[in-house]
């Protein structure tokens, strides 16, 4: 059986289908986040995640506007072609520490690995696609996904003046001996 992440997106309605997957399950990780820090009192960071989410649902609109007319294919989850097990803008296992304690600049450093994946995948979908249209459309898509790059670089650099000191995890996780 062949790796499904080293095969090429084929037509419109196929990199589509991976493009709203995408959206779609970026914004259902970001509001879990969110939901996890409200849990945990970290109201600033719950809101950075509530505006992620936001974000992912608009560009997830704007994908079925685009697919509107077309078929679109049902895909397994587990034959979707990306080189993560998870979704390019969901962070792969053990890439990205998150923390009930996380800081605002550490939701948007997650934020802006999550997006440069997103960017990464459909360049790549871009750069190795047979069809001319799917390759301009991926290249568009990599386009909006660098402007998010450059928006959230922008956004931790003006964080960065007034970054909020990390917690002390004052009730650590242990284990018994």
């Amino acid at each position: 059986m062949s790796d499904p992440s080293t095969q090429s997106i084929e037509t419109v309605p196929e990199l589509l289908v991976h493009a709203l997957e995408l959206e779609h399950e970026s914004a259902e990780r970001y509001r879990q986040l969110a939901e996890t820090m409200t849990v945990h009192h970290n109201a600033e960071v719950a809101e950075l995640f509530l505006r992620m989410a936001d974000m992912s649902e608009a560009h997830a609109s704007e994908v079925v506007a685009r697919a509107e007319g077309l078929m679109l294919p049902e895909i397994a989850p587990w034959d979707f072609k990306w080189s993560c097990p998870e979704h390019p803008e969901s962070g792969c296992p053990d890439e990205i520490e998150v923390s009930y304690l996380m800081t605002p600049q550490d939701a948007l450093n997650l934020a802006l690995h999550n997006e440069i994946r997103g960017r990464d995948f459909y360049a790549h979908v871009a750069s190795s696609s047979p069809t001319p249209r799917v390759r301009s459309i991926a290249g568009e898509m990599a386009e909006e996904e660098s402007e998010h790059v450059d928006l959230l670089k922008d956004w931790i650099a003006k964080e960065s003046h007034d970054a909020t000191p990390a917690q002390a995890d004052l009730d650590p996780p242990n284990m018994p001996e």
